[in-house]
């Protein structure tokens, strides 16, 4: 879901409209018309009753940002920066850089929202005998927004994710089980369960004749077990980046030259590798002198100097340490490869061993590669092939979001995240 545009900010927070949510106003203003419709100050009037569909359309959307924003604000006093609120075509969510790193931080901010909610429900529903001796049409809207205030509270506090209620179990799971996977694995499962219950009574419904509501479901069901198969697939990639290391995922896409050789070597290195070279990054050329890895050379000095000066310089002259290029041990999570290779301008990673000396390279194909073989899935040769010449992951797996996903969670602890440069 794209960010849409932004209308305006509060507190800080950025509220935008994405295009779908101008859908979901038009279906809702036509079903609030119909009712408005039926009621007998505006029966007679078809632009007042259209007037009123498209009043309570609005006012449910302002509820669901009052909602929104509770969920906010307490995430902000958490100490948790919330990045945007958006309105969609199925209601709106609140985007936040990380989740709290307690489970009763987690749990505060979930039910934030539908305490917002079950409290406009309570003051409008208190306020509707009010409202209806000053006009009966305007009592009618503050009943019915009570009404779908409390309806908007009670749904959201279903027991599974992506709703507020799967967000409180899991951080209550979390509390009593001290694991925040433990807690994922739990709302996603009861999730999914909820899910497909919708998914039948919607098309149950819409066989009776439902019409708006049972499509409702269906669509909120298919929304749910979208969100559930991705929450199930993040986390089945989160075990393997956490379980596989550097090591077995690494190739050896790099050659070697003495540091007493010339120029000219190099350059007949990249002649001879030219036609079977097709990677986006060339092989890195490392340097070693009596059996003792000292530095790499780049093909810079062949830019720079004439060819007439290859063979009288030698590859030592111009080369650069070691602890330039980007490294992580053989030892090392797969995950902190990720990190890793965004970080490194070079698109490639040196892996080195348990004394420190160089013993291959990685790339986001070899991670892909080793991920796909974890979850006992082969790759052909040729999309490999090119995988590793665009330098993307295979298939586009989301390897970068599940572990943003994980450091957003708190799931990795702090001091592992630094990172051998």
């Amino acid at each position: 879901m794209g960010d849409g545009w932004q209308l305006m900010r509060i507190r800080g927070i950025p509220l935008r409209v994405h295009p779908s949510w101008f859908i979901i106003l038009v279906l809702f203003t036509l079903v609030f018309q119909q009712d408005a419709a039926l009621l007998p100050g505006a029966s007679g009037s078809p632009g007042l009753s259209w007037l009123l569909g498209l009043a309570t359309a609005l006012l449910l959307f302002v509820s669901v940002l009052l909602h929104e924003l509770g969920h906010s604000l307490v995430a902000l006093r958490e100490g948790v920066k919330v990045v945007s609120i958006t309105l969609f075509l199925l209601g709106g969510v609140a985007r936040v850089e990380r989740e709290c790193s307690t489970p009763m931080g987690s749990f505060r901010v979930a039910a934030a929202g539908p305490a917002v909610s079950f409290l406009l429900a309570g003051f409008l529903l208190a306020s509707q005998h009010a409202a209806g001796h000053a006009n009966p049409l305007l009592g009618n809207l503050v009943e019915r927004l009570g009404y779908l205030n409390l309806v908007l509270a009670l749904f959201n506090l279903l027991p599974g994710l992506p709703l507020d209620g799967g967000l409180i179990l899991k951080a209550l799971v979390w509390q009593f089980t001290g694991s925040q996977r433990r807690g994922i694995q739990v709302a996603t499962a009861t999730g999914r369960l909820l899910s497909l219950t919708a998914i039948m009574l919607g098309v149950y419904l819409f066989l009776r004749g439902g019409g708006f509501t049972a499509l409702w479901l269906v669509m909120l069901g298919w929304f749910g077990m979208g969100a559930s198969r991705s929450q199930t697939q993040t986390l089945a990639l989160q075990q393997l980046l956490m379980r596989l290391t550097v090591g077995p995922a690494s190739s050896k896409r790099f050659r070697v030259l003495e540091a007493d050789q010339s120029l000219r070597s190099l350059s007949q290195m990249r002649l001879r590798g030219a036609e079977s070279e097709t990677d986006l990054l060339p092989d890195w050329v490392l340097v070693c002198r009596s059996g003792r890895w000292i530095g790499y050379v780049t093909d810079q000095p062949l830019k720079d100097l004439s060819v007439q000066y290859w063979d009288r310089q030698t590859v030592g002259e111009h080369m650069r340490p070691l602890a330039e290029l980007p490294s992580l041990q053989e030892s090392d999570p797969l995950w902190k490869a990720v990190l890793a290779l965004e970080q490194s301008e070079h698109g490639r990673l040196l892996v080195t061993g348990a004394a420190g000396l160089p013993s291959g390279t990685l790339d986001r194909s070899d991670v892909g590669e080793a991920v796909l073989k974890g979850l006992s899935l082969k790759l052909p040769a040729p999309l490999l092939e090119a995988s590793r010449r665009r330098n993307d992951y295979p298939f586009g797996l989301p390897l970068l979001q599940a572990v943003t996903s994980m450091r957003a969670s708190g799931l990795l602890d702090e001091t592992a995240e630094s990172l051998t440069s």
